[in-house]
């Protein structure tokens, strides 16, 4: 489809970018420093991007001349970084770390970066994807060290952007070498023309290098090992919402930008390679999601708990990946909606404990049951979904997860993923018990206003109905993704060409 037909597929996109825009000239007004004006814009927008998107059906068209696709696939994903901006939206407008005269700018980048997570989610080239990821990094960094008075926070930053620029780099080696060993930028004819290419001896380690520079660059972004480096540093430092921001959103995004280039582009060549993908996806799985719980045990600072933990659910998410098929992507879309309520659920009782009680310590939690009984009961229910425990959200979504790797036949990794939300169980339960054991010198009610505790529920319901109700949602996510497989190069040439 030519660019001009396109815009009809492209709303969604600009009213993002309407909504950034409209969003910087409003913060250039006086009364913009005195109210929350920013915000509304910016979750105006929002609700009219979804607006937009339901209202296009579930088309499956190539807009750009084959730049991006519009399909099922995309658009969920839309709407899992679409929710999780509206909360973080929220959580601003509810935390005290953020300077009221740079809260406008503040909410500009958080609503324009959104754009970018839009084109990682749907390109279809080698290019728009590299742009997209970009996008989104130089956003991030510029989120993280939003708190220029706070030393951690510019140490942040700076971690951030020096960790994103080697990998982005790397990346874009991996990137040229794939095109040039193939001769075009478009993903799904990368996928057919690599299994020509890789048949000649010559030519296959310029492949497996090329396709392990391109995992760096998707490794940083979704923070596995050896690429989590920045997360711990990045996550603690970064101002409480944008730490949930990136453990969500930014993950989500990877993982779709994920499942774009290696089921589509590198998914025929797996049986081809020298190299077994397979074995090496499940290897960074395992490396990830152990490294993030033994990084966690001996946390006391809860923000930066919920951040190592965020990379081991990055490495619970690689399991679905490792054998590049539905089962594996339904598992990652089902598990990621599940993620979404209970990690942003958890920041949400973060924010509100370090508001009023000044500390993001478990030592500030002691007795949270008898001061604030919905906020302990409900950050216990987010800490114990995150494990995996039933009767709540997180066991289904652990469960398919396994089942995807079992049906592989990688039993040994299902072995090790249980073992590891064994070892997670440790460091969650030390939260819990200070919240319900532990005596604390103050003993003071605290109260929390209707509409924070409205939210409260809005991520604590879903965190336990998904348990009982997990198959409506799983065949929503079956229907959406119908027909997401490697298209025919013939198919692409003739959109093309068109």
């Amino acid at each position: 489809m030519n660019s001009i037909d396109s815009l009809q597929y492209f709303v969604p996109e600009l009213i993002i970018i309407g909504t950034a825009l409209l969003a910087i000239i409003y913060d250039l007004t006086p009364d913009s420093k005195h109210n929350n004006g920013t915000a509304y814009i910016a979750l105006g927008g929002i609700a009219l991007t979804l607006i937009a998107i339901f209202s296009a059906g579930l088309p499956s068209e190539f807009l750009f001349d084959g730049m991006i696709k519009i399909d099922g696939f995309s658009i969920y994903f839309k709407v899992i970084v679409l929710v999780t901006t509206a909360a973080t939206i929220i959580f601003s407008m509810q935390s005290d770390e953020l300077d009221p005269n740079t809260k406008g700018e503040y909410y500009s980048i958080l609503i324009a970066v959104n754009l970018g997570m839009f084109l990682m989610a749907s390109s279809t080239n080698l290019l728009i994807a590299y742009l997209a990821l970009e996008t989104v990094s130089i956003a991030s960094y510029i989120l993280a060290g939003f708190l220029t008075h706070n030393r951690r926070s510019s140490e942040a930053a700076f971690k951030y952007i020096i960790y994103g620029a080697v990998a982005s780099g790397t990346m874009l080696f991996g990137l040229s070498l794939i095109f040039g060993l193939t001769g075009t930028a478009s993903i799904p004819e990368i996928g057919t023309r690599l299994a020509e290419v890789i048949a000649e001896p010559n030519s296959r380690l310029a492949v497996t290098v090329a396709t392990v520079f391109v995992m760096t660059g998707l490794g940083y972004k979704i923070a596995s090992v050896p690429f989590h480096m920045w997360g711990p540093d990045v996550y603690e430092g970064a101002p409480i919402p944008v730490t949930a921001f990136l453990s969500v959103a930014s993950k989500a995004a990877g993982f779709a930008l994920l499942i774009r280039i290696f089921y589509l582009g590198f998914g025929q060549i797996t049986d081809l390679s020298t190299t077994n993908w397979t074995i090496l996806l499940a290897v960074v799985s395992a490396l990830t999601m152990t490294f993030g719980n033994l990084a966690a045990l001996p946390q006391n600072n809860v923000k930066r708990l919920l951040a190592y933990s965020s990379i081991a659910h990055g490495g619970y998410l690689l399991m679905g990946a490792v054998l590049l098929n539905d089962t594996g992507i339904k598992a990652i879309l089902f598990y990621l909606t599940i993620y979404l309520f209970m990690n942003l659920g958890a920041f949400f009782v973060v924010i509100l404990v370090s508001n009023r009680l000044g500390g993001e310590m478990i030592e500030n939690y002691r007795n949270l049951i008898s001061r604030a009984p919905l906020l302990a009961v409900s950050m216990a229910l987010f800490l114990f979904s995150l494990t995996g425990l039933p009767p709540l959200a997180g066991f289904s979504g652990k469960w398919l997860l396994f089942t995807a790797a079992l049906e592989g036949g990688l039993y040994w990794l299902v072995v090790v993923a249980a073992l590891n939300s064994a070892v997670s169980l440790y460091y969650y339960i030390r939260v819990v018990r200070a919240m319900f054991f532990e005596k604390s010198d103050e003993e003071t009610p605290l109260t929390f206003t209707f509409a924070n505790q409205l939210l409260l529920l809005f991520f604590a319901v879903p965190t336990v109905l998904l348990f009982v109700f997990w198959e409506p949602s799983y065949q929503v996510i079956e229907t959406v993704i119908r027909g997401f497989t490697p298209d025919p190069v013939s198919k692409i040439t003739a959109t093309i060409s068109q």
